[in-house]
């Protein structure tokens, strides 16, 4: 119950739907009240809003930061396993497996694949449980796209009991124990993941994936022309900052030993 709890609460405070009810509000404001002014500021903020965070400047200027906290791992670090948190997915047979994977899971599974071809005697391992209505787990379905890029079964590991990223910390800390081993999720939730890994005393090596937030050159169109890609990118923003007050409200305040 408050996880599904937590779950609609954050989603209806990320930007897109969060803006949709103001303006929804503003509109009930402006046909069914006499607070007129009320209604036509409240439109005018959220409507500006949305235009900015629909901007790659924008958008990509707040998620930066947060991606540029751990760089990408380049180096061979000999490790005995790979932990690849679960993502959004669905399991279609009929689909190629990668197809199943939506939004920030592929990504982070083919990073998952470049460091055990490094690394071709760690175990990877994936995490996540099943959603409540598909009989494949998250974790599952994440080990079944890696055995059709080439990982054999018997390097694969899944935990499918986690529900999130908390969880998942508790589930990779009981079947490895404390030694030290990449960890691989979007380079946004990176640092978030990072903490609750730390406070089970565990020691990850961070290896980003999915970065999104552009420092490349781009056409000026593309910068200055609003689009739901950079919507999404500040979306990430807002995601992670709440999950960030939430793991502050629990009391989770940092990583331990951090400087």
């Amino acid at each position: 119950m408050l996880f599904t709890l937590k779950k609609v609460t954050g989603g209806l405070l990320l930007p897109l739907p969060f803006l949709l009810l103001m303006m929804g509000l503003a509109i009930a404001l402006l046909w069914f009240s006499r607070f007129q002014k009320t209604g036509k500021g409240l439109m005018t903020a959220s409507w500006v809003i949305l235009l900015l965070l629909s901007l790659q400047p924008v958008a990509d200027g707040l998620l930066k930061p947060i991606e540029n906290r751990y760089p990408t791992l380049h180096t061979s670090q000999p490790v005995k396993h790979i932990v690849v948190l679960g993502g959004g997915y669905t399991w279609n047979p009929d689909w190629a497996p990668s197809s199943n994977l939506i939004g920030n899971s592929l990504p982070r599974v083919t990073e998952g694949v470049r460091l055990w071809l490094a690394n071709p005697g760690a175990k990877m391992i994936f995490t996540g449980a099943p959603a409540r209505t598909n009989p494949v787990s998250t974790a599952e379905a994440g080990a079944r796209v890696a055995e059709s890029l080439g990982v054999p079964r018997s390097s694969i590991m899944t935990l499918d009991t986690p529900k999130d990223t908390e969880e998942e910390a508790a589930a990779v800390a009981a079947a490895i124990g404390k030694e030290p081993f990449i960890l691989i999720t979007s380079a946004s939730h990176l640092p978030r993941a990072m903490i609750f890994f730390r406070q089970q005393g565990l020691n990850p090596i961070p290896a980003p994936a999915n970065q999104l937030a552009i420092a490349s050159p781009l056409n000026f169109w593309e910068r200055i022309i609003p689009s739901p890609t950079w919507l999404m990118h500040s979306d990430r923003v807002a995601y992670e900052t709440l999950g960030r007050i939430w793991q502050l409200l629990k009391g989770v305040s940092g990583e331990p030993g951090e400087k």
